[in-house]
């Protein structure tokens, strides 16, 4: 049995998460207490294995409150993007980077036997900035070109270092664009990729902000929760020094999303989409480079196999 906390419990990915530690446990063992930590909650969760403690995990008395029962594993999900953090430094640096401090340091003795509390950090491809090599691949230096890619590198290495004090068995996944996350993004630039395969799913026209050739790095909420709980139970003898994976992905254009779209729903669906390219969110989105992660990938990191899985997987939900 073990206790288990999720920062960001209400998000996309966060809530997708949540399930399968619940239906399915963490490795070979159940969960008797999953903690949920959010900003606020819509409703009580169904399952009396989930509490839920509502507020800021940049206040320390809501991070004692998930922390007053001996802790196995953390996934630390809570962010403020990219946008956000921009437009308020203070907020991004409080929740992007002090609050991942404080995570890691209220864990300090924590220990309970012989094993320090898993830490699992969601970092983002944002911490390689905007000028990208012709290839990205492992050894690629991170260049931020935003607070919050530099918070989330500032983070990894955190966990870097609070696995070499001993305060937990830390890991930290570089997350490329989830898909499919419903409703209209909040306002996210990125809101597009997802709102892609649900408006060709309902017969709906989408006016893409990319070209048809714009290429993206994709993998579906599935698949990157199997990385993560595969990040919080894997051998810790097998990972880096750094602690830090980047995520494979698929890499695939706006088209080929398309028309794999059309295949699964009806050809008449392509019919519907238009393009309106903006400079700004194709060079953010859709000019990837190829990615190369052969050392995730031996760890057992997988991307979804093809543009088929990744919308199975990306509308199971």
């Amino acid at each position: 049995m073990s206790h288990v906390v999720v920062t960001g419990a209400q998000g996309f990915v966060g809530r997708a998460l949540v399930k399968r530690l619940l239906a399915e446990g963490l490795g070979a063992r159940a969960v008797s207490k999953l903690t949920l930590l959010d900003i606020a909650f819509d409703t009580p969760h169904a399952d009396a294995r989930a509490p839920q403690i509502a507020g800021s995990i940049a206040d320390a008395s809501v991070r004692a409150q998930a922390y007053a029962t001996p802790v196995d594993a953390v996934f630390h999900l809570a962010s403020i993007p990219g946008g956000a953090a921009e437009r308020d430094y203070a907020l991004g640096r409080a929740i992007n980077l002090d609050a991942t401090l404080g995570l890691l340091e209220d864990l300090r003795g924590a220990a309970h036997g012989a094993r320090a509390p898993r830490f699992v950090f969601a970092s983002t491809v944002a911490v390689y900035g905007e000028q990208l090599p012709a290839v990205v691949d492992e050894n690629t230096l991170p260049a931020p070109a935003l607070s919050y890619g530099a918070h989330k590198l500032m983070g990894e290495t955190l966990v870097a270092d609070a696995t070499r004090l001993g305060w937990v068995q830390g890991c930290s996944l570089r997350l490329p664009g989830v898909v499919a996350r419903p409703g209209d993004g909040a306002g996210l630039v990125s809101a597009f990729m997802s709102q892609l395969f649900w408006k060709l799913a309902a017969n709906e026209p989408i006016t893409l902000p990319v070209s048809p050739t714009g290429v993206a790095w994709w993998i579906s909420v599935g698949a990157c929760v199997d990385n993560l709980l595969l990040a919080a139970t894997i051998d810790v003898e097998r990972l880096n020094a750094r602690r830090s994976y980047q995520m494979p992905v698929l890499r695939l254009t706006m088209e080929d999303v398309v028309n794999a779209l059309a295949a699964r729903f009806g050809e008449a669906r392509k019919a519907l989409v238009s393009y309106a390219p903006d400079p700004f969110v194709e060079r953010l989105f859709a000019a990837y480079p190829p990615l190369r992660t052969p050392e995730a990938e031996r760890l057992g990191l997988r991307h979804d196999g093809d543009v088929e899985q990744l919308i199975t997987r990306a509308m199971a939900q």
